[in-house]
């Protein structure tokens, strides 16, 4: 059904079977977006996160169910993304982004940021700056979203929040599984027009 979108159509589709996406946290936000940018026909994914799936996790992760409690988040992403759809390359690293493993993104046409602490971001942020990659923040927290496009010629998060920002977490603060859906959906959107060269926007969109 993508195809017969006029934006999409066969040539699209086939540039998005060529593309290759990384997701840096693959808690709430990530599992979402992975999954509907699977679902999409992206190529190849790389999938990144040490944690492991917990209980408390299940009403908003939703590629998660009660079997994969005690499971590397990573791993059983890649299981459950694998049976979705098995033409996508995927690979797993049940690690923490750091600057001794920053090479992985190397080779992503667009990154992911669905991770739930500013040093993170940040550390994504100098990266893609440095590098000129593009990729897209996104964050939940109560009942409020935020999505940012980020581009190497324009501004970057530096522009928009500090390292002294507030360290809320969901885990703190809460949040809404049905606003993890929204936001998630939202990033997964405008990756796809990135990946397609559609036009895009500029703009930080935020919601409550």
């Amino acid at each position: 059904r993508q195809v017969v979108l006029e934006e999409i159509g066969t040539e699209g589709q086939k540039k998005l079977s060529e593309k290759n996406v990384a997701a840096v946290g693959l808690g709430a936000l990530g599992s979402v977006s992975a999954e509907l940018l699977v679902r999409a026909g992206i190529g190849q994914m790389l999938l990144i996160d040490r944690d492991i799936v917990e209980e408390s996790n299940l009403p908003r992760q939703f590629l998660y169910a009660e079997e994969d409690v005690g499971k590397s988040k990573a791993l059983a992403a890649k299981q459950r993304l694998e049976k979705i759809n098995s033409r996508c390359q995927l690979r797993a690293e049940a690690i923490h982004l750091s600057k001794k493993s920053l090479d992985l993104l190397q080779d992503a046409d667009l990154i992911l940021d669905c991770t739930d602490n500013l040093a993170t971001r940040f550390l994504i942020n100098d990266y893609c700056k440095k590098e000129k990659r593009m990729w897209i923040y996104a964050a939940a927290l109560r009942s409020e979203g935020y999505v940012l496009p980020l581009f190497p010629d324009g501004p970057c998060l530096r522009c928009f929040l500090s390292e002294e920002a507030s360290p809320e977490t969901c885990a703190s603060a809460g949040v809404l599984n049905t606003i993890i859906a929204g936001v998630a959906s939202l990033q997964a959107t405008i990756a796809i027009k990135i990946l397609l060269g559609a036009e895009r926007s500029r703009n930080l969109i935020h919601f409550d």
